[in-house]
């Protein structure tokens, strides 16, 4: 996981414009043309204000078919961590299935989880997320941070799940970039990811998830289980 990427913010900058003369900014005003100035002025602030264009909320909705229980297709180190992951999903405004989907590709479940680059815990967060004092191994603090970023990824993938994955492998400012730009970590990251579009159905096989197993999980898996103390 990368941290999210900045983005300069566009301000609208108001000119003022002086009038010459005795146009209606100018200070040599008779009374009754300042009285038609001042009324001309308000009838365009409110008719600018009218016709603001309004900003819509942040699109939060996912596939269909997800209702907030964990899908049984997940592994058993993943059910370990079923209540939990529900609330955490409540708390952080995500949905349980894509939270599942990060555990299960990032750790398996397993909280002591380290990667090569120092990602860390349960959703590998990388260490600069975690506010000074805080352990990043800890499931709870884990859990906030992880899917705080994976939250603001579906937000700026405008509720694509698929990019969602994407920003959080690659840094939320990969999302909008072409794919053929992504990096081959983000695009098998995303092509794992694909299991998510089961266990949004309630489907209870994923042959993605087991792909994901033969390839590169089944060592992830025997970790955890055996920090969990899930016997096989």
């Amino acid at each position: 996981m990368t941290p999210a990427r900045s983005e300069p913010t566009k301000r609208n900058r108001i000119k003022r414009q002086t009038a010459k003369g005795n146009g209606c900014l100018s200070g040599f005003l008779i009374p009754p043309l300042a009285a038609l100035c001042v009324s001309a002025l308000l009838a365009i602030l409110v008719v600018g204000f009218t016709n603001a264009p309004t900003v819509s909320s942040p699109k939060t909705s996912f596939a269909a078919g997800s209702d907030g229980a964990l899908s049984t297709l997940f592994t058993p180190e993943i059910q370990f961590w079923a209540a939990s992951l529900q609330r955490w999903a409540a708390e952080n405004g995500v949905d349980v299935n894509l939270a599942a989907t990060v555990m299960q590709i990032e750790s398996c479940g397993n909280p002591d989880a380290r990667s090569s680059s120092g990602a860390m815990g349960l959703f590998q967060v990388m260490p600069f997320h975690f506010l000074r004092g805080e352990n990043g191994y800890d499931p709870d603090t884990n859990a906030r941070r992880g899917l705080d970023y994976l939250r603001r990824s579906f937000e700026r993938a405008n509720g694509d799940a698929r990019l969602a994955l994407a920003g959080y492998n690659g840094g939320i400012g990969i999302i909008g970039q072409a794919e053929s730009t992504w990096p081959a970590e983000t695009l098998r990251y995303v092509y794992w990811g694909a299991m998510y579009n089961d266990a949004a159905q309630h489907a209870d096989h994923s042959a993605r998830l087991d792909e994901w197993k033969r390839a590169t999980g089944n060592s992830l898996c025997i970790r955890a289980s055996q920090r969990l103390g899930i016997k096989k």
